[in-house]
């Protein structure tokens, strides 16, 4: 028998704003407000955000580092990573206190702070990353099975598709029966996917060679990884995949017991998952050279892990593998479709996206997005490297919502909109931290790389046919003239990157 406090069900009506918890203090706090019953604890939300973030990315950290960077740049890595992504969790929790009424997800903080176009495209960004992800999930675990059974290759045969895309409908099922089961299931998985990486942690640790460890400091005797700045930039989009799910409390707030909750259940998952992943990262350098870990086949915690106690470790990190992944997947798929659902039922996607089955799960939603994945998992067919296509385009559409949250807190403490009452101490912090972040985002974009912004303008442009059908459905304006520039530019970028796609300027 499931506990109400932590049933979760989908909303009979569409969602509205619920107000305030209470009063605004001038500490920049909130009267605790009343419990609710069925709604999601602040260990639920928690699990809900660890659960999100540590998926596969953990599991090829080590190579993905390995290939980039030595010691020294993989801690600057994690402090200039750590710093900005707690600065974006500091702006959701943030604005989960300033903003309590906006309850439907980060794409909504781009609608309210920049208009409906902008926060549509937020949306869409978020839904195209997770499903991105989802279909690198996919791929992962069919390429860790390719290490004991070659068939199945680096995740990009005929046969990896056909076991990939049944499992797509099977947690299809699961999910479609209900959003309440499949959050326990996550809570569950999240538990039992820490253990495998708490172990490589320990045992690489106490297998520690300080002569391995020392030549791997800046990795100079291996050959020209480039200068130390350059090094950074090329584990940037790999941190940011790791951390992708720190908005995870955010996307559920409305399922929150209290609103305070959301916040610190985001920054206390970061914080666990900022500590797991630096020691993985560091255990890894320190039992092998560099780059031999750049050589690893991944995931490659697998071959260091085998590395240190032989044979039986390949087993033990590959169960730990297909866990996490599985528990990834799940929380993702999760998101993928109330991104879809919640825009709908605020009247911000078509009608039809907004539909629930009897178990009140946002089923058309469901549909969709692993149609969409689907769809990505063909593509792997052609691809020349599936899997780091599919990680690097999932962080690049990420950034699009993370950005836009960033400015609107910004904007917040800028304006001083829902500070009113509130210390200037308190506003002019705030607003230094969503600075942070905003110029941490812009970092990003720019680490990212031209190629991964035409295609997030690739799969954006064909999308605003959906904003287009949504607006006529409520007989509403459809562009004002600022968001008919906004289009112009994104159709622009769809264009240009479809035809570098057909000349060959953007590599696959």
């Amino acid at each position: 028998m499931v506990d109400t406090a932590d049933r979760v069900a989908g909303p009979a009506e569409p969602s509205k704003p619920s107000g305030p918890s209470g009063p605004i203090d001038p500490t920049g706090t909130t009267d605790p407000p009343v419990e609710t019953p069925g709604k999601m604890s602040l260990p639920t939300l928690t699990g809900m955000v660890v659960g999100s973030m540590i998926g596969a990315g953990v599991f090829s950290l080590p190579a993905r580092f390995g290939v980039a960077t030595g010691i020294l740049g993989s801690l600057i890595a994690w402090a200039v990573a750590g710093a900005g992504i707690l600065m974006l969790a500091f702006v959701f929790q943030n604005l989960a206190v300033r903003k309590p009424d906006l309850d439907s997800g980060v794409f909504i903080y781009a609608k309210a702070g920049f208009g409906d176009y902008v926060g549509f495209n937020s949306a869409i960004g978020f839904w195209a990353s997770a499903v991105a992800g989802n279909a690198f999930y996919w791929v992962f675990i069919t390429a860790t099975l390719g290490a004991f059974f070659p068939a199945f290759g680096d995740g990009d045969t005929i046969l990896a598709v056909a076991v990939s895309t049944v499992g797509v409908w099977l947690f299809h099922y699961l999910i479609a029966r209900g959003v309440r089961d499949a959050a326990a299931i996550n809570r569950i998985v999240t538990i039992l996917k820490i253990v495998p990486i708490l172990v490589f942690i320990v045992v690489l640790l106490l297998a520690f060679d300080a002569g391995v460890f020392a030549d791997n400091w800046i990795a100079t005797g291996y050959g020209d990884l480039g200068s130390l700045d350059e090094q950074i930039r090329n584990t940037m989009i790999i941190t940011t995949f790791v951390f992708l799910g720190v908005e995870g409390a955010s996307v559920y707030s409305r399922y929150a017991k209290k609103r305070a909750d959301v916040g610190r259940a985001t920054v206390l998952g970061f914080l666990s998952v900022l500590a797991i992943f630096a020691l993985v990262t560091l255990a890894s350098y320190s039992v092998m050279a560099q780059p031999d870990i750049a050589g690893t086949r991944q995931p490659s915690m697998i071959g260091l892990f085998e590395h240190v106690v032989g044979d039986w470790g390949r087993w033990f990190i590959s169960a730990g593998v297909i866990i996490s992944v599985l528990g990834a997947y799940l929380a993702w798929t999760l998101m993928a479709a109330e991104v879809m659902y919640m825009p709908a039922r605020n009247e911000d996607f078509p009608a039809f996206l907004g539909r629930e089955n009897e178990k009140k799960t946002p089923i058309t939603a469901l549909v969709v997005s692993s149609l969409a994945v689907q769809a990505l998992l063909a593509a792997t067919l052609v691809l020349t490297d599936a899997l780091n296509f599919m990680l690097d385009l999932c962080t690049s559409l990420a950034l699009i919502p993370y950005f836009f949250a960033a400015a609107y807190g910004l904007k917040l403490g800028l304006t001083g909109e829902a500070y009113e009452g509130v210390a200037p101490r308190t506003r002019r912090k705030e607003a230094i931290i969503a600075g942070i972040a905003t110029a941490y985002t812009l970092f990003l974009f720019e680490a990212a790389g031209l190629q991964f912004l035409l295609l997030s303008a690739v799969l954006l442009a064909p999308a605003t046919l959906l904003y287009v059908k949504a607006r006529s459905e409520r007989g509403r304006r459809l562009f004002s003239p600022t968001e008919i520039a906004l289009c112009a530019v994104i159709v622009l970028g769809g264009i240009t990157g479809v035809v570098g796609l057909w000349t060959g300027f953007i590599a696959i």
